[in-house]
């Protein structure tokens, strides 16, 4: 727990001693993604007594119907399409007590040009639904992430990027990314209400936990992993010497969910955009042995002389039958394989060199939250275990 956190949550606490009648809700957020991988991690910590800004009451939005390993969270949840116009205004023009929106959501398209439009178009639908009707709203969360210093998922290894350490000041680059799109949308549309604020997040790579998510590492390592063991298969290292041996920094969910939370309430965080990852650097073949361990797995590692080795998406193409037997031979809650695995986002990772970013920003800010990553790792693969994703 962070200074900051900590300070904040004595200071929520003593509010709301002072308070007498004591109400109800202190804040009400919006979370627009809330099956993701982020979005998960603020349904499970807004709701907490002693978060800061709260008590909250919280609106939960995704496009699925909502998830069984969602069924506990103390949200109120709307299915809704929000890169619908009509839908979204719908829905959720009536949420008239909303005071803060955290957007965590984005679609994947087959360009990046129709990334920007289609991801443009759901925050701009969210906004425009909510800011005209939610009289007390205060301030927009954004997250986006790294890609905004290393190029689209495009052009990422292909274009010239910035240098890392990466800080917030760096310029955009000179190519299309929908992150761009989403920052100037943003900043449009609150500009339409007096008094709005808004922060914009960029986390590096997400270790955390949705069944769900496009971008799910963890989960995807841990579907790959429980596949090789099935199958007896050595857990071989599915990315390049460079990604093996280089320095890594790691983004936790609900770390990210708590610098989303102290920017939401923060004075001192208004209006700025923010790196967000765990404080320390790791190794790969440091997590590969955990992974190995966790799955018991006692052939693994970096297969030097398999140097021009598949893809995972290629190593994976036919894999869904043996999932499949996975499941219903541990009894696991049913799903697909291409649900809880994104390979090609392991491909696209572990095939470049190792990115870092500076959370001085952060700190001179007020926020000193921190992860241990390979804590962090270990974490989120027992909890996909507990929850029965993974055996």
């Amino acid at each position: 727990m962070s200074w900051w956190w900590a300070g904040a949550i004595g200071a929520a606490k003593k509010r709301v001693e002072d308070d007498d009648p004591q109400p109800k809700y202190q804040s009400v957020a919006l979370i627009i993604g809330v099956t993701g991988i982020v979005g998960n991690s603020l349904a499970e910590i807004l709701p907490l007594a002693d978060t800061p800004g709260g008590p909250w009451k919280v609106y939960g939005v995704a496009r699925r119907p909502r998830p069984i390993w969602q069924a506990d969270h103390l949200i109120e949840y709307i299915q809704c399409d929000v890169s619908n116009e009509e839908q979204t205004l719908e829905k959720l023009s009536t949420l008239k007590d909303t005071t803060h929106i955290f957007f965590v959501a984005w679609a994947s398209e087959p360009t990046e040009a129709e990334n920007c439009i289609v991801n443009g178009t759901m925050l701009r639908n969210v906004l425009r639904a909510v800011i005209p009707n939610a009289e007390n709203l205060q301030h927009v969360c954004l997250q986006t992430g790294r890609k905004h210093y290393v190029g689209s998922f495009e052009s990422i290894w292909k274009i010239p990027s910035h240098e890392s350490p990466f800080h917030e000041d760096l310029p955009r680059l000179n190519d299309i990314n929908f992150y761009y799109t989403l920052e100037d949308v943003l900043f449009d549309e609150t500009q339409k209400k007096e008094g709005l604020t808004w922060s914009i997040h960029r986390p590096g790579v997400i270790f955390g936990f949705s069944p769900c998510s496009l971008i799910n590492m963890v989960g995807t390592l841990c579907v790959y992993a429980a596949i090789c063991k099935h199958q007896g298969l050595p857990l071989t290292f599915p990315g390049n010497r460079d990604a093996w041996d280089g320095y890594w920094d790691a983004s936790d969910a609900d770390l990210i969910a708590e610098h989303q939370i102290w920017a939401a309430v923060d004075p001192y965080a208004k209006n700025e955009a923010f790196n967000c990852s765990n404080g320390d650097v790791f190794k790969w073949k440091h997590l590969w042995k955990e992974l190995a361990e966790q799955f018991e797995i006692e052939n693994y590692g970096f297969e030097e002389e398999n140097d021009k080795r598949p893809s995972l998406v290629e190593m994976m193409k036919n894999k869904g039958p043996v999932w499949d037997e996975i499941v219903k031979e541990k009894e696991l809650l049913p799903t697909r394989l291409e649900e809880v695995a994104a390979f090609w986002l392991v491909d696209l990772l572990l095939q470049g060199a190792s990115l870092l970013d500076s959370m001085n920003k952060s700190k001179e800010h007020g926020f000193l939250g921190f992860r241990n990553s390979n804590k962090s790792f270990a974490s989120w693969i027992d909890k996909l275990k507990a929850q029965r994703i993974v055996p």
